[in-house]
């Protein structure tokens, strides 16, 4: 990966291969998203701004024949990636990829209407045999206000993935520039990461309050996730670093995301509200003596 960096930053044609061929081949758009970002993070707006344009191309293309995907990381992971330029705070990130999220779940609503509607309908059949006895003794209002929050829940999953694909890929692009002129910078700030009680919580309320508020808010459960469980994910990465645990149980930990993901995801999520309150990387900092002057003096 670091040689793909190494071949995007030799010059502008080389970029513009990459961005834009990733954005004309079929599931590659996170690499465009990717390969955008490191130039934006690495030269500024004026100087990637033409090499970008030439990615909105194929997007745009893409778009047009029914496929909206592509242009939406692509923009939204550049933003994001702006945001992080101007900020540097992974933390601001995090929380402007909510209302990116809300953004592709209005517009996968519009786009991509009829085919989310089809599948909630057969996903509503389904309820009686996935939920056995309790589906039976919820009174008729109740399941007819279950079943009309199936079109917002799976509008939002499938916004959520989105949103949880452009962070990755500007993860990717800011990897790729600590490895190519500061190495482990990324590791650090990933490491780092801490979601403030305020905002942890605030998430929080908004997953639980969200479909009370309204059936269509009901997408917020899913969207607001994304930051807490990414922050959860970063607790474990500083965790592991502190005590010095081999690259082995990471990777442990990503598999058993994939194979475990309801049961891995939600306590990622709940890892990160828990770390809001509690710091656990402070604590055994501190617990290690490590104070202000890291050790010395």
């Amino acid at each position: 990966m670091r040689a793909l960096a190494e071949f995007i930053m030799r010059g502008r044609k080389q970029a513009i291969l990459v961005v834009a061929g990733a954005a004309a081949l079929p599931l590659m758009f996170w690499l465009s998203a990717a390969a955008g970002s490191l130039v934006l993070l690495r030269r500024g707006v004026n100087d990637a701004i033409g090499i970008i344009a030439w990615a909105l191309l194929p997007a745009l293309g893409w778009w047009y024949f029914g496929e909206p995907r592509t242009l939406m990381v692509l923009l939204g992971a550049l933003g994001l990636a702006l945001v992080l330029r101007s900020s540097v705070s992974w933390t601001r990130v995090l929380m402007i990829s909510v209302a990116l999220g809300l953004l592709y779940g209005l517009v996968l609503g519009a786009v991509f209407r009829e085919p989310i509607t089809a599948m909630a309908v057969e996903l509503q059949k389904l309820m009686p045999q996935v939920m056995g006895g309790v589906y039976s003794q919820l009174a008729d209002d109740e399941r007819a206000r279950l079943g009309a929050m199936v079109a917002p829940v799976l509008t939002g999953l499938i916004a959520a993935l989105l949103q949880l694909v452009s962070v990755l890929s500007l993860m990717l692009g800011r990897y790729w520039q600590a490895a190519l002129y500061n190495p482990g910078g990324f590791g650090s700030e990933f490491r780092a990461l801490k979601l403030p009680p305020a905002l942890a919580f605030g998430l929080l309320a908004a997953m639980l309050l969200g479909p009370n508020l309204g059936l269509e808010l009901a997408m917020l459960t899913p969207i607001c996730s994304v930051p807490l469980a990414i922050a959860g994910l970063a607790l474990v990465h500083g965790l592991a670093k502190q005590g010095g645990l081999a690259g082995f149980w990471l990777v442990g930990l990503y598999v058993s995301l994939l194979l475990f993901m309801q049961l891995i995801y939600p306590l990622l999520v709940v890892l990160a509200i828990v770390d809001s309150l509690i710091d656990f990387r402070g604590r055994k900092a501190r617990k290690n003596g490590a104070g202000p002057a890291n050790g010395e003096g």
